[in-house]
């Protein structure tokens, strides 16, 4: 008995954690014990031969030293290692690290000791710890034979360590010398792109602060690899790093001739002096025009000199393009309002009818979603029925119902230029809001699209109508004018309308409409005097008038200005801190989400989120900004997927903790997160909020249900509009919601998208986000306004409006339309993967023009063609393989 309880005395008398953690080495031991006597008989001479060479180095005899050394590097160099375990030489030499390194500091130096920092080097990989950093420190004082030879863990592993000391020196107080870490990485770097490991190569740069030597390294073999990579981190890099990033992938581009790519990454950075230069170097006249195309979906234009390629940029051709497509898809056929609504599938009994529900709101609600379903078909069942009394259904609307029945006309004739006549024929009827319906009409008609004249603009800037004695033309004019020249940058606009915006003699909706109007003309172009003028004319407004429903365009048109540009609007921001009344506050958000749309920028998120947590007493403050600062976190982090995903997150948080100002921007926020991309997941969200006891809840959501599926023609979403629709069947605003909602999902019969991302989701449009902003901050206060009198503000979501489809153009036909197969599948992302992998999944095989979902991407199908564009979508030049 007394050999057991002598064996467990040691257990018995340690209670302690730390001497609980001492019997972990007689574990080890035994389990070594247990291991060299597993080991196998190759494994029991290497380690054998391993402790000899040991033996040898610490001899007095210098000779032996070097064919020593010379084993040791042919053993590790030679030794196979799984990716689960350590190769066999480290693992046996483990134990002898320090005896190694206290001979290196005994011995003189020479090249044997330069030889045997080589080998400590390796070593040290798997026993040193992280902050003595020795592989490193080993690797500088060893000889200069390449790092590569050791094998890629190696080199990784000494990357690692590289940033781990840069990242110390630069940040010690003072900061020390790192040239001969940037030594080190300039001879990894040209491994790590030779061996398939571009990503560790730009990691290790970008840590280094050396991104701008990549351009030098890279070759036709590497470079695309490593744009995708260098490009999908700007997401997740703070400023001025992403502008930094951006700038070495157009370098890259420009150097490997590739223009389409190097435009797209111009296009990203919004620089208009380098897009034209990117055009103007481009040396093939055929893939200028490729460019054009590229610039036209990105509504950037300038006169170039060549007819041709300034049709192709004011996208002249788009609406014949368009007609194209709907015949090859055999949509043509006009569709009306009941065959969207097939009121027989709602189930409502038979005896109770819609009746109780106001038919003119009925009527308006049908206008809509005829303009919407038949958007650039140029006809429908409605308005342009070719009878003597084609202006019948105008008179079954009333008031500003009228308006927007005749706008209409311009948005079922969407883009087509030479059926201008059609509304003109409206200007002529004495009754205001038709006269202002024709001017709206002419506006949506153009716009996306430019005429060399200009013509709508020089017929809606005549005194006639935007000095019209009627407020309703006015505002339509100014209205307009911002709608037709969206993006255009054009300073005939200021000269028109900043007059306007500064007189305080000229009403509130009137002037912010007119910032409105001249912030979608100059979105993201940080227009100087148009800011200051803006910000002007807020301080010396009454209070009274600040408190107006459309005040706050005022502000979204002064945002605009500032899209994307960051940093630029710390000026205009620090302005609206010195104006006292609450309306700064809602504009102080606003221009902030502006300034930082689409980067995912984790701060600026946080900040609206903080916005959002303040529970403020109704009766004395103005929550309003908080419903701005909800739109702001989808805004910001729409630019990635990680942002999304985490923002449903605490877009479900606000919905259960928020005030109800919060709740109501909630559905509005997910519906500009996820336009035009039926995800299941919101879906039902959205569903669920439809149906809250809150009925401006309800209508927002019924609204962002529209946007969430607008142009898919979803099945699933148009049977819970149904379902909605005999929900709401007595209650007229809701009801009215459910229609707009079902018109938008059947956009363009479903060939259209309102996602202001295209060109593989890498290029944020700027004038269609401008346009569903408008709309989202008009649904803020959607009782006075979108349910109220102005519910042609719903007609700003056109600009956003653009055919999903791809369309490929005979390079050798004068760029007509040519059928050629392409697959189309689900997008993969294939960043950081090794060989080739497959870009689409689940892919089927068309000849196009065919239409692409908001997740889906093609490629060529067949060996014959090939694209001028790396990105199929949109226009791309084809032309046959072997021609060069």
């Amino acid at each position: 008995m007394v050999q057991p309880d002598s064996a467990k005395a040691p257990d018995a008398a340690a209670p302690s954690p730390k001497d609980l953690k001492g019997k972990a080495p007689a574990n080890d031991k035994n389990a070594k014990k247990k291991e060299e006597e597993e080991l196998s008989e190759e494994d029991q001479e290497l380690k054998s031969q391993l402790e000899m060479l040991v033996e040898r180095l610490q001899e007095g005899n210098v000779g032996l030293h070097r064919p020593a050394l010379e084993t040791f590097r042919t053993l590790i160099r030679t030794a196979t290692s799984s990716m689960t375990s350590v190769p066999k030489p480290l693992k046996f030499l483990r134990p002898h690290y320090t005896t190694l390194t206290a001979v290196y500091e005994r011995w003189p130096d020479s090249d044997n000791k330069h030889f045997l920092a080589d080998i400590l080097s390796v070593l040290a990989m798997t026993y040193s710890e992280d902050l003595q950093r020795a592989t490193l420190r080993y690797r500088l004082l060893g000889s200069s034979e390449a790092a590569g030879s050791w094998g890629h863990e190696y080199v990784r592993h000494l990357a690692s360590e590289i940033i781990a000391e840069y990242n110390h020196l630069t940040e010690s107080d003072p900061p020390g010398d790192t040239a001969h870490l940037h030594k080190i990485a300039d001879e990894i770097v040209p491994f790590f792109l030779k061996h398939n490991a571009e990503a560790d190569a730009c990691d290790l740069l970008l840590e280094l602060e050396a991104l701008d030597k990549l351009p030098g390294l890279v070759d036709r073999n590497t470079f695309e690899r490593v744009c995708l990579y260098v490009l999908s981190m700007v997401s997740y890099v703070t400023p001025p790093d992403d502008v930094a990033i951006l700038k070495t992938a157009h370098t890259i581009y420009r150097n490997m001739s590739e223009w389409p790519n190097a435009l797209r990454v111009s296009m990203r950075l919004n620089d208009i002096d380098l897009i034209k230069n990117d055009f103007e170097s481009c040396p093939d006249p055929l893939m200028k025009k490729q460019l054009a195309y590229m610039l036209a979906r990105q509504q950037i234009r300038w006169d170039t000199g060549d007819d041709d390629i300034n049709a192709i940029m004011n996208n002249t051709q788009l609406s014949e393009h368009f007609m194209s497509l709907a015949r090859d898809l055999a949509v043509v056929e006009p569709k009306s309002p009941e065959e969207i609504y097939k009121s027989h599938l709602e189930n409502i009994r038979s005896n109770v009818s819609s009746a109780q529900v106001d038919s003119a709101r009925q009527n308006l609600a049908s206008t809509f979603v005829n303009a919407f379903v038949n958007a650039g078909f140029r006809s429908d069942k409605l308005m342009t029925v070719n009878t003597e009394s084609d202006t019948s259904w105008v008179y079954k609307n009333k008031d500003q119902g009228m308006m927007s029945a005749v706008a209409s006309v311009g948005l079922i004739n969407l883009w087509d230029l030479s059926k201008m006549n059609e509304l003109d024929k409206y200007t002529y009827i004495d009754n205001n809001n038709i006269k202002a319906g024709a001017l709206l009409g002419l506006s949506l008609l153009t716009s996306g699209v430019r005429d060399e004249a200009e013509a709508v603009f020089g017929l809606i800037r005549e005194p006639e109508w935007i000095d019209h004695a009627s407020p309703e033309v006015r505002n339509a004019a100014v209205a307009g004018i911002g709608i037709a020249c969206a993006g255009g940058a054009s300073e005939d606009v200021v000269e028109t309308l900043l007059g306007r915006v500064s007189d305080t003699g000229v009403s509130m909706e009137e002037a912010s409409l007119a910032a409105l109007s001249l912030g979608l003309t100059f979105v993201g172009t940080c227009h100087g005097d148009i800011a200051s003028t803006i910000l002007q004319t807020m301080m010396e407004r009454e209070e009274v008038q600040l408190k107006e429903p459309f005040a706050k365009f005022m502000g979204l048109g002064l945002a605009l200005l500032f899209l994307g540009k960051q940093e630029a609007a710390d000026a205009p921001l620090e302005t609206l801190k010195a104006i006292e009344h609450p309306l700064a506050k809602q504009v102080e958000v606003l221009v902030e989400m502006c300034a930082y749309a689409g980067t995912g920028n984790v701060l600026k998120v946080q900040q609206m989120l903080h916005l959002c947590n303040d529970h403020l007493d109704p009766a004395t403050d103005v929550a309003d900004f908080q419903a701005l600062a909800v739109l702001g976190v989808s805004l910001i982090a729409m630019g990635e997927d990680v942002g999304s995903e985490m923002s449903l997150r605490s877009f479900n948080h606000l919905m259960h903790y928020g005030e109800a100002v919060i709740r109501r921007s909630v559905p509005l926020a997910l519906g500009l997160q996820w336009a035009s991309n039926p995800i299941v997941q919101v879906l039902d969200l959205l569903s669920k909020y439809s149906h809250d006891n809150d009925a401006e809840v309800a209508v927002n959501a019924i609204f962002a249900m529209g946007l969430v599926g607008a142009g898919t023609n979803n099945a699933r979403l148009g049977q819970m509009l149904r379902q909605l629709a005999a929900y709401y069947h007595k209650e007229p605003n809701p009801l009215f919601m459910v229609r707009i909602a079902q018109g938008l999902v059947h956009m363009g019969k479903g060939t259209m998208t309102i996602n202001p991302y295209h060109s593989n989701r890498m290029l944020l449009s700027p004038v269609a986000i401008s346009g569903l902003l408008t709309v989202l901050v008009a649904f803020t206060d959607a009782k006075t306004l979108i349910l109220g009198k102005h519910h042609w503000l719903l007609y700003y979501l056109v600009p956003a409006m653009y055919p999903r489809f791809l369309m490929t153009l005979d390079a050798e036909a004068d760029l007509q339309t040519i059928g050629v197969s392409v697959r189309v599948g689900q997008a993969v992302d294939v960043v950081g993967q090794a060989g080739r992998p497959k870009t689409i999944t689940g892919f089927q095989t068309h000849t196009t023009p065919v239409l692409l979902g908001f997740t889906e991407r093609a490629e060529m199908a067949g060996e014959e063609y090939e694209g001028l564009s790396s990105v199929l979508e949109g226009f791309v030049i084809v032309r046959k393989k072997n021609e060069e």
